[in-house]
């Protein structure tokens, strides 16, 4: 193990490229050679953690020692990324409300049986909690309307986090102001400077883990939307092709799903046609 005045323990191109290979081949996630130094210093705290000098011995325990299955879960932890935050791209939560809603209440869903929503990647569940938020308020007028929010992601430290539903009030800045009196719990200690979700928002929202590299995501039923936000930016073109298509097949026909606006799909044959900037209906 190594103390914090030592010189830290430097990450080889031969044990990178091996940590590389098997990040991508778990997860999805290309790592190039400029993340490199990245992956050096995430992968520190491992190292301390499991007393070790140096990542050749961490490579080690990994594929000779049997470590893999024991270290995976905290391994994949460490290198996804988990950038969000409330009303991120703000234009699609408006077009949720002014199109896809009103077409899909039309059709029954939401009304008839819960709106079924499934936030795709929702790292620490702020993408969920937003959801959650924006269509309670949606429903103050629909008195008759339910929704049943999906969160899923491979990283399970931020599940928890999702599921606490405890933020920093810095982080909570960017929902609207009277959501925030209508849905946010200040703690009692407020020198802590933490928010919490307000139950009837914690009750519309489940989360799990969820790998977009399995081979079948096994939800429990067909979603009426999906947000699938600043992921697929991270896959090749054979895995976004079956990562999205493997979505789609968990989707409704007629279904919505919203992408991140530095995403596209073109040149992917998937059966979705746009009908907005980075939104795609199920055909």
């Amino acid at each position: 193990m190594f103390d914090a005045g030592e010189e830290a323990p430097r990450l080889s191109e031969r044990a990178f490229r091996r940590l590389a290979e098997l990040v991508e081949k778990q997860v999805g996630i290309r790592m190039p050679p400029g993340k490199r130094v990245m992956l050096e210093g995430r992968l520190r705290r491992r190292l301390r953690e499991r007393g070790m000098t140096g990542f050749n011995e961490y490579c080690d325990f990994l594929f000779q020692k049997g470590g893999l299955e024991e270290e995976l879960g905290d391994l994949i932890d460490v290198v996804t990324t988990n950038k969000t935050e409330f009303f991120r791209e703000p234009k699609h939560f408006e077009y949720l409300i002014s199109e896809v809603l009103p077409d899909l209440t039309r059709r029954g869903f939401g009304v008839e049986r819960p709106l079924r929503v499934w936030s795709a990647g929702c790292s620490v569940g702020a993408e969920a909690y937003t959801l959650a938020m924006v269509l309670s308020e949606w429903g103050r007028n629909q008195p008759e309307f339910s929704v049943e929010i999906l969160g899923t992601d491979v990283c399970s430290t931020v599940l928890k986090t999702a599921t606490k539903a405890m933020y920093s009030e810095e982080m909570a800045e960017p929902i609207p102001l009277e959501m925030r009196r209508r849905y946010l719990l200040r703690s009692r200690d407020r020198a802590a400077r933490l928010i919490r979700m307000a139950p009837e928002v914690r009750g519309l929202a489940c989360f799990s883990r969820l790998n977009f590299m399995d081979a079948d995501y096994r939800l429990p039923t067909l979603q009426d939307v999906v947000f699938c936000r600043n992921v697929i930016i991270y896959f090749d073109n054979a895995v976004r092709l079956a990562v999205l298509g493997r979505i789609c097949r968990c989707m409704i026909p007629g279904g919505f799903l919203f992408m991140g606006h530095s995403e596209t799909i073109d040149g992917l044959h998937l059966p979705l046609r746009k009908v907005s900037s980075t939104v795609y209906v199920r055909t």
